[in-house]
C-alpha cells in the first residue's frame, strides 16, 4: 500500500516537472522570438509633407435652429457632421432666418422645434424646395399647427397622438455597411411621430418590431426633395445615422473618410496577476497567469491571424501606486517578451500605457469620487521621470520599436500631461482615448483630428468583450461616417465583474469573434491598421481640402493637402458611378461606394 502511494507521488511529481518544463519552453520561444523592422502601410507624416491648396468651396447648406435646448443639441451635432464632411455651410438661427438665407443656397437643413416660429416663412421655405433644392428635417418637430399644416408635403398621412418607443431599428435597404443585422436600442423611450406615410416616400429606416415606424424616409416635393429624420437620438453615437440622412438629400454626396480599422489591448504587456479568479476556476479550473497563456491570448492571438488584426498593444511596466520619487525597473521580464515579440512577429505594434496605472494628473486634480484607488502626481517632473522609465524599460525589452501611441490610464488625462508628450516625447505621435464622452466628466473625450500642437487624436469608440447593442450602434454608424472601427479590450477584463466576467470567457470570447466576423462582412475593404498606421490616416483625413465641382454626368475633385492618398464615401442617388480617373471605386453598400484617390484631381463618371 504504500509502495503505491509512494508511486503516486512519484508520478504527480514527473507531471508537474514536465509542465514546468514545458511552460519553461514555452516563455523562452516567446522570449526568443524574432521579430524584423517591419514596414509601416501608412507612415506618419510631419506638417511640412502636406502641400497644395485648393480654393474653399461656397457654402450651398444652410443649418436653420431653434434656440431650445432640443435645437441647440442638434446644431451641436449637425456642425460636427458637416464640418467633418468638409461640407461648407452657413447657419441661421430660426427667428432671424430670412428667405435671404436660402440664396445661392440649394441644400437646408431645420432643426427646429415649434414650427409656428417660423410662421410664413415655413411657406417660403417648402416654395424653394419645390423649385429644386433640397431639405433635412433632423430631429421631429412638436405635433402642433405648424407642422401640421405641411404633413401632407412630407408624406405624411397620420400622426398617433403620442411618441412612438423605438426599442430597435430595421434597414429596410442596405444603405449602411452592416445594415443587414437589426439594432437594439439600450434604454428606449419614446422618441419618434407615429406617422404613416404616403405611396411616394422611400423608407430607409425604421423601428423593429411590430410597430415599423418609419424613422428615416426621402419624398420628391415638386422638382426638390425632402428627408425626414424621425430617429431624434441627438448624440454623438448615431451621427453616422444623422450623416447617412444627409446624403440622401442630393443626386450625389462625397465626403472624406479614413478607412481604418485598429483593435488595442490596454495593459498588454504588463504584469500578470497572482492567484486566482472564481470565474477562471469555475470554468478552467487554473489561475490566472496559466489562463492567459493558455486560453485567452491564444484566442485572441488566433482570431487575429484569421481576420488579419494586427494588435496595437500598450505597455504597463508595474502596478504599483508610486507617483513620486525614483521609479524602479521591473525585472521579471519574462511573460512581457513573452507575449510582447509574439504580437511583434505577427505584425502588431506597441504602445505606452503607463509606468504604472495612475492617469497622469496634478495633485490638484478632482477624480469626482469615481477612482478612489487613483491618486495624483505630485509634479510633472515626477510624470516625466515615470515615463522616462517606461521608456527605457520598453526600449531594452523591443529594440527597433518605436512607440509612436499614448493610451491614458482609464482614459484620463491632464493638460499638464498633454503638454508633456508634446515636448518631452516627440516620438509619441498619437494620443488614443475614447470618441464617446462617458458618463463622468473626468474622461478625454476625442475627435478623429490633429490638435494645434501636431498630436493626432485617435480615439477608441467601442471596448471590452460584452459589446452591447449600444456599442454595436455607435460601430455601424462610424462605419458610415468615417469608415473606420477603433476597439479596445484589456486581458484583465475576463476577471471584473463590471466587465462580463460572469459570463466566462467562453461566452465573452464568442461576442468578440461575433463583432470580427461582422465588422469583416459590413465592409471586406476597410483596412486592417496598427496604432501608428491610423494616426498616418487621421493625418490624411484631418489635412484634406476639398473642392467638389459636379455636372449632369461627373463629379471632380480638386484636392488640397493631398499626400499619396486619400478615401471618400460617394453616395449616388441618382444613377451609378462608371469610369474613374486618379484613383479607384469600390462599392461599400447599396447607392454607396468607397473611393481611393492616387492622384490631387479625380474624374468620376455619373451614369444617369
Amino acid at each position: 500500500m504504500k509502495r503505491k502511494k509512494k508511486l503516486r507521488f512519484i508520478y504527480l511529481q514527473v507531471i508537474l516537472a514536465v509542465y514546468i518544463i514545458m511552460f519553461g519552453v514555452v516563455m523562452s520561444v516567446g522570449r526568443n522570438v524574432l521579430y524584423g523592422s517591419k514596414k509601416s502601410m501608412l507612415s506618419i507624416l510631419n506638417e511640412n509633407d502636406f502641400s497644395g491648396s485648393v480654393s474653399p468651396e461656397k457654402a450651398q447648406t444652410v443649418l436653420i435652429w431653434e434656440g431650445d435646448e432640443t435645437g441647440k443639441d442638434a446644431r451641436t451635432e449637425m456642425t460636427a457632421i458637416l464640418s467633418q464632411m468638409r461640407i461648407p455651410f452657413t447657419e441661421t438661427e430660426a427667428s432671424g432666418f430670412t428667405e435671404k438665407d436660402l440664396s445661392g443656397r440649394n441644400t437646408a437643413v431645420l432643426a427646429v422645434t415649434d414650427l409656428n416660429l417660423l410662421g410664413s416663412r415655413l411657406t417660403s421655405l417648402l416654395n424653394w424646395v419645390i423649385e429644386g433644392n433640397s431639405l433635412l428635417f433632423l430631429y421631429s418637430p412638436d405635433n402642433e399647427a405648424g407642422f401640421i399644416a405641411i404633413a401632407d408635403r412630407l408624406g405624411i398621412t397620420g400622426v398617433g397622438n403620442t411618441l412612438s418607443k423605438v426599442e430597435g431599428l430595421h434597414f429596410t435597404s442596405s444603405i449602411m455597411p452592416g445594415s443587414g443585422r437589426d439594432l437594439a436600442v439600450s434604454d428606449p423611450y419614446r422618441s419618434s411621430l407615429e406617422v404613416t406615410l404616403d405611396d411616394e416616400c422611400e423608407v430607409f429606416l425604421e423601428a423593429a418590431g411590430s410597430s415599423q415606424t418609419p424613422l428615416i424616409w426621402r419624398r420628391k416635393l415638386g422638382d426638390g426633395t425632402v428627408v425626414f429624420d424621425n430617429l431624434n437620438f441627438l448624440e454623438k453615437a448615431y451621427r453616422g445615422f444623422h450623416c447617412a440622412a444627409f446624403s440622401l438629400l442630393n443626386r450625389d454626396c462625397i465626403w472624406p473618410v479614413i478607412n481604418g480599422s485598429t483593435f488595442y489591448i490596454d495593459d498588454f504587456p504588463s504584469p500578470v496577476p497572482e492567484g486566482d479568479s472564481q470565474f477562471i476556476q469555475s470554468e478552467f479550473g487554473m489561475d490566472i497567469k496559466d489562463f492567459y497563456t493558455h486560453h485567452w491570448w491564444k484566442d485572441v492571438y488566433n482570431l487575429a491571424k484569421k481576420y488579419n488584426i494586427r494588435y496595437t498593444g500598450l505597455v504597463i511596466e508595474d502596478y504599483s501606486g508610486q507617483v513620486s520619487g525614483v521609479f524602479p525597473s521591473n525585472k521579471d521580464i519574462t511573460r512581457f517578451q513573452y507575449f510582447g515579440n509574439m504580437l511583434l512577429r505577427e505584425g502588431g505594434e506597441l504602445g505606452f500605457h503607463g509606468y504604472n496605472h495612475m492617469p497622469l494628473v496634478p495633485e490638484n486634480f478632482d477624480y469626482l469620487g469615481m477612482y478612489d484607488s487613483y491618486r495624483q502626481w505630485v509634479s510633472v517632473d515626477a510624470m516625466r521621470d515615470s515615463l522616462n522609465e517606461l521608456d527605457r524599460f520598453c526600449r531594452e525589452l523591443f529594440p527597433g520599436e518605436e512607440f509612436h501611441v499614448y493610451v491614458p490610464p482609464s482614459n484620463i488625462i491632464s493638460e499638464e500631461a498633454r503638454a508633456l508628450l508634446a515636448e518631452d516625447f516627440p516620438q509619441v505621435r498619437a494620443i488614443a482615448s475614447l470618441y464617446l464622452p462617458d458618463d463622468n466628466d473626468v474622461s478625454y473625450s476625442q475627435d478623429f483630428t490633429v490638435t494645434e500642437d501636431g498630436m493626432v487624436q485617435t480615439p477608441r469608440i467601442i471596448s471590452g468583450y460584452v459589446l452591447d447593442e449600444y456599442m454595436r450602434t455607435a460601430a455601424m454608424s462610424e462605419l458610415y461616417f468615417h469608415c473606420v472601427n477603433t476597439h479596445f479590450q484589456h486581458p484583465d477584463d475576463t476577471l471584473d465583474t463590471d466587465r462580463g466576467a460572469a459570463l466566462g470567457w467562453t461566452e465573452l470570447f464568442r461576442r468578440l469573434t461575433d463583432y470580427v466576423e461582422w465588422l469583416h462582412n459590413a465592409l471586406p475593404q476597410l483596412r486592417n491598421l496598427t496604432g501608428s498606421e491610423l494616426t498616418g490616416a487621421v493625418q490624411r483625413y484631418d489635412k484634406l481640402q476639398i473642392r467638389r465641382e459636379e455636372d449632369d454626368n461627373s463629379i471632380h475633385l480638386s484636392l488640397g493637402g493631398f499626400k499619396d492618398e486619400a478615401w471618400f464615401y460617394l453616395r449616388v442617388n441618382d444613377g451609378k458611378p462608371g469610369r474613374m480617373t486618379g484613383g479607384t471605386i469600390s462599392q461599400a453598400a447599396d447607392g454607396l461606394y468607397l473611393v481611393k484617390a492616387t492622384m490631387p484631381e479625380v474624374e468620376i463618371e455619373i451614369i444617369r
